[in-house]
């Protein structure tokens, strides 16, 4: 399993981004709304290792200060191969990528392996997921509802550490 340190969104943006959930599901594709864990939430994962030590909850302690963000969920994309991540772009902005690599010092010094390499600054990828293990031939069911590939305006207000290891969310301030 993998440590990750996520950005949460405020009540609206979440919920419109579990409208693009839903939306998915009813077009028949299996979306991150099949995920019923209380942990499972929509999020823009800041940096990921195979191991946090238990430490990094604390350290990370003054970054909430820096919250809220506004933030713009842009445009879908997609990761993978023969099976596929749908996502949403979360539009990187200079407030975003300073909190990114702010967040990435903190954590370098708790992550005894380091983080995993699409996440360091210059090589992440800010964006929310949709759907997971797609065929990449349901990718036009799932870009065909208008609710899944409108831009939406949105606010970033919480910060969290997730321990995989243990399947434990512990909150950032």
């Amino acid at each position: 399993m993998v440590h990750s340190v996520e950005l949460l969104f405020d009540a609206e943006t979440e919920a419109a981004v579990r409208g693009m959930w839903d939306a998915l599901t009813a077009a028949g594709v299996r979306s991150q709304a099949a995920h019923t864990s209380p942990s499972n939430r929509p999020h823009v994962t800041l940096t990921v290792a195979e191991r946090m030590d238990d430490a990094v909850t604390g350290a990370l302690a003054p970054v909430p200060a820096r919250l809220p963000l506004d933030c713009r969920i842009g445009a879908p994309m997609v990761f993978g191969g023969r099976s596929v991540t749908l996502v949403r772009l979360v539009v990187p902005t200079v407030e975003l990528l300073s909190l990114h690599a702010e967040v990435h010092r903190i954590c370098l010094a708790h992550m005894p392996d380091g983080p995993l390499a699409h996440a360091e600054p210059g090589g992440w990828t800010p964006h929310v997921t949709l759907a997971r293990r797609l065929a990449p031939d349901q990718l036009p069911q799932a870009l065909g509802s208008r609710s899944v590939v409108r831009e939406v305006r949105g606010r970033i207000t919480g910060l969290r550490h997730w321990d995989g290891n243990a399947q434990v969310v512990h909150p950032v301030g």
